[in-house]
C-alpha cells in the first residue's frame, strides 16, 4: 500500500466513470407479463426513455429517441406514464402533451397543444377516457389551477372532474369502473402535513356524485390510495389512534370497509409510506384479496414484509436491499421494484416469493468496482440540541491501495439533504463512494425534519428550519470529530436545494465548517417564497411562519443578509433554468461575496433545471467540487 494524505488518494472511481456508466432508474410498472421502467440517461441529454422487459429476457427501448417521459406537474413530477396492454400513454416533456404509443405505431399526440400538464394516469376502461391530474398554466397572472380530468381517448378533449383544491393526486379506479378515490390538499398545506382521502360514484355520463371524505384532517397525512380486488380502498395515514398510543405519527396502512369503518392494518413503530414529493410512490400491493406485499422503514432502512388482512400478521421477509422504491405485485407473488444496499448498486428487481428466485433485470450502474475500494455506512445517532437525538450514515475513507500517514485524520463532507422533508439512504451511491475512495469522510445527516422517524421527529422542523436542521449537520461533524475519526479542521458541508439552504445557513450563522458547496441552494427566503412555483410556495409558512406576516423573521434566517458574517470559501452550482429555485438564490449571494473579497467560485449550468441531468454537467460538478476541496485543505 501507498501512503499518502487523507483526500489525495488515486481512486478508479471517477467522475468519467460515473456518468459513462451509470442512469437513474425512477419507476417501474407491470402489464400482463411485461416489465417496464424508466431510464434517465445522462449521455443522452437527461432524457427519459422508458424500456421494456419482456418474459424471454429481452430488453427493448419503447420510446423513440425524439421523446422524454417526463412530467413537471408540482415540477418534480414522477407518474408520467401508464402501460395498458401494451398500449403506452405518456407525457412528453418537451411539449407537455400526452403522447399514445401502440406495439406497432410511433408515439402519436392524444391532446392538443397547449399550457396543459399531465400526471398520474389511470385507465377508465368503461367510458374509454384517461383520468389524470392536469395542473393548468394559462392564466399567466395566478397559480396554475390543479384539477382531476378525464382525456377522451377517441377525440382528445379534456373535462374537468373535480376541482377547487388546490391541489390533487392519485385518482384510483375501483375494480368494478364505478367508483373514484382521490387525493387533495389546500394551501398552507403540504401532503405530508395535512391531505384528505376522498371517494364518490361514477355516473354513466361519467361525472361524479356522492363524494365523501374517507379519511384526513389538518393534523393527518394520508397516502397512496389502492383498491384490493374484491374493492376494499386501503390507503396509508399518520392519523392518531387510540390503540396505537404509544406509537403515534407513523404512516401505518388503514383500509375503509364496506359499512365505512376505516381500521387500521399495522401497529409497529416504522413507516409505510414515502414523503408525497412525486406522483406515481407504490409502497405496497395485493397478492391476493386477504394477503398485501409491503415495504416499511425502520431507523433509516426499508424491509420487504407481507400482511395477512385476515388477521393483521405482518411477517418481515429476508431481503438484501436497504431502499426499496416503487413496490409493484404481481398475484402470483412475484414482486418487481427499484432495489438498493450499501454494497449494491440499484437496479430493477424481479422476485418470485414463492420459488425464491431474484433476477437483476437492470443496474443503473455497469461499473464493477473491487471490494476493497468501497466504503461501507454506518448508521449513527448523536446528541443534538434540547437533549434530542439525530441520525445519519457515516462513510469512512476507504481505498485498498493507500494508507494515510500516522496520526493524520482525514477530512469530511457533510450533506444536508433536500427537501427538506426527505431523507438520506444508505443505498450505494457512486458519488459518496468518489470521496470516500479518494481519503474523505462522508457524513449523510438524516437530521430533524427528515421522515422516516415517524410525524414527530418530521415536525421538530417545524418553525424551525435554518435551526434544527443546522443544529444537527454541525453535531453530527462535532460528534465525529470527538470520536476521533475525523479532523475537526478539515470539514465542508454540503447540499442541494433545501439541503443548499442548510449549507448556507450552516457557514453563516455556524463556526464549525471551513469550506462549503451549494447546489442550486436559497439564500433568500423572501425571494423565494415571492418566486418559486405553487407546489412548494407556502411550505415555508410551516418551515418558518406566515409571510408577510412574519417578514422579519424570514430575514433573520436568510443568509443573504449575513455575509459580514461569512469567512470561509464556497462554491456555487446552478442550473440557469430551474423554476424551483431560480438562479438568482445564487447570483445575489455570490455577488455579496465577491463584494466582500472571499474565496467564491460559481458554476452556471444553461438549460439545466433543479437538478443536473446532463453528462457533462455531473462530470463537471464533481470534478470542480472536488478541486475546491482539494485547494482549501491544501491536499
Amino acid at each position: 500500500m501507498k501512503t499518502a494524505p487523507f483526500g489525495s488518494w488515486k481512486s478508479p472511481i471517477t467522475s468519467d466513470s460515473i456518468v459513462a456508466s451509470t442512469i437513474g432508474l425512477p419507476a417501474v410498472t407491470l402489464d400482463r407479463e411485461d416489465i417496464y421502467w424508466l431510464e434517465t440517461r445522462p449521455n443522452e441529454g437527461g432524457r427519459n426513455v422508458l424500456v421494456k422487459h419482456t418474459p424471454d429476457g429481452k430488453i427493448t427501448d419503447v420510446t423513440p429517441p425524439d421523446f422524454n417521459v417526463r412530467t413537471q406537474v408540482h415540477e418534480y413530477g414522477g407518474g408520467a406514464f401508464l402501460v395498458v396492454k401494451g398500449t403506452v400513454y405518456f407525457s412528453n416533456f418537451a411539449d407537455g402533451r400526452i403522447y399514445r404509443q401502440t406495439p406497432n405505431t410511433p408515439p402519436q399526440p392524444l391532446t392538443e397543444e397547449s399550457k396543459l400538464r399531465y400526471a398520474d394516469f389511470i385507465l377508465d376502461w368503461k367510458r374509454n377516457r384517461l383520468i389524470c391530474v392536469c395542473e393548468d398554466h394559462r392564466k399567466q397572472q395566478s397559480e396554475p389551477e390543479n384539477t382531476l380530468i378525464g382525456v377522451d381517448l377517441s377525440q382528445g378533449t379534456v373535462e374537468v372532474l373535480v376541482s377547487g383544491s388546490d391541489f390533487y393526486s392519485s385518482p384510483r379506479l375501483s375494480p368494478d369502473g364505478n367508483r373514484l378515490a382521490w387525493l387533495s390538499w389546500n394551501h398552507p398545506h403540504m401532503p405530508w402535513d395535512s391531505s384528505e382521502l376522498w371517494l364518490s360514484h361514477i355516473n354513466e355520463d361519467g361525472t361524479l356524485r356522492e363524494f365523501k371524505l374517507v379519511a384526513g384532517s389538518p393534523t393527518e397525512s394520508v397516502g397512496e390510495p389502492k383498491w384490493s380486488p374484491d374493492g376494499i380502498l386501503y390507503f396509508s395515514s399518520d392519523r392518531d389512534s387510540a390503540t396505537l398510543s404509544d406509537r403515534l405519527g407513523w404512516w401505518h396502512l388503514y383500509r375503509r370497509t364496506n359499512s365505512g369503518k376505516v381500521e387500521s392494518l399495522s401497529t409497529i413503530e416504522g413507516e409505510f409510506a414515502y414523503p408525497h414529493w412525486v406522483f406515481g410512490i407504490s409502497t405496497y400491493g395485493f397478492a391476493a384479496s386477504d394477503r398485501i406485499l409491503c415495504t416499511y422503514s425502520q431507523n433509516g432502512s426499508w424491509h420487504l414484509a407481507s400482511l395477512n388482512l385476515n388477521n393483521k400478521e405482518l411477517q418481515t421477509l429476508e431481503s438484501p436491499y436497504t431502499n426499496i422504491w416503487c413496490l409493484q405485485v404481481r398475484h402470483k407473488g412475484e414482486i418487481v421494484f427499484i432495489g438498493g444496499s450499501p454494497t449494491e448498486t440499484t437496479g430493477v428487481v424481479s422476485w418470485n416469493l414463492e420459488s425464491k428466485e431474484r433476477k437483476i433485470l437492470k443496474r443503473s450502474s455497469t461499473l464493477n468496482i473491487e471490494k476493497g475500494y468501497l466504503s461501507v455506512p454506518e448508521a449513527i445517532a448523536f446528541p443534538t440540541e434540547e437533549g434530542k437525538t439525530a441520525y445519519g450514515w457515516y462513510y469512512p475513507p476507504k481505498n485498498k491501495d493507500y494508507t494515510a500517514p500516522t496520526d493524520s485524520l482525514p477530512p469530511m463532507v457533510v450533506k444536508s439533504h433536500g427537501g427538506p422533508t426527505a431523507a438520506a439512504s444508505s443505498s450505494f451511491n457512486l458519488k459518496i463512494q468518489y470521496w470516500t475512495s479518494r481519503g474523505f469522510a462522508f457524513l449523510d445527516v438524516n437530521y430533524g425534519g427528515s421522515t422516516g422517524y415517524g410525524r414527530e421527529y418530521r415536525e421538530r422542523l417545524a418553525g424551525k428550519w435554518g435551526i434544527v436542521d443546522v443544529d444537527d449537520c454541525v453535531n453530527g461533524a462535532k460528534y465525529l470529530v470527538e470520536q476521533g475519526k475525523v479532523d475537526g479542521k478539515k470539514l465542508a458541508i454540503t447540499g442541494s436545494s433545501a439541503g443548499g439552504y442548510t449549507t448556507l445557513a450552516a457557514l453563516t450563522f455556524r463556526d464549525v465548517f471551513q469550506a462549503g458547496a451549494s447546489y442550486y441552494g436559497i439564500s433568500d427566503l423572501e425571494a423565494l417564497v415571492r418566486d418559486t412555483h405553487k407546489f412548494e410556495s407556502r411550505y415555508l409558512d410551516k418551515l418558518i411562519a406566515p409571510y408577510p406576516e412574519m417578514q422579519p423573521l424570514y430575514q433573520e434566517r436568510s443568509p443573504i443578509h449575513f455575509t459580514h458574517r461569512l469567512s470561509c470559501p464556497i462554491i456555487f452550482f446552478q442550473g440557469l433554468e430551474d423554476k424551483v429555485v431560480p438562479p438568482s438564490q445564487a447570483e445575489m449571494m455570490v455577488k455579496a461575496l465577491q463584494e466582500k473579497g472571499l474565496n467564491v467560485v460559481y458554476v452556471p449550468f444553461p438549460g439545466e433545471q433543479h437538478g443536473f441531468r446532463r453528462a457533462e454537467n455531473i462530470k463537471k460538478a464533481i470534478e470542480t467540487e472536488l478541486n475546491f476541496y482539494q485547494q482549501i485543505f491544501s491536499l
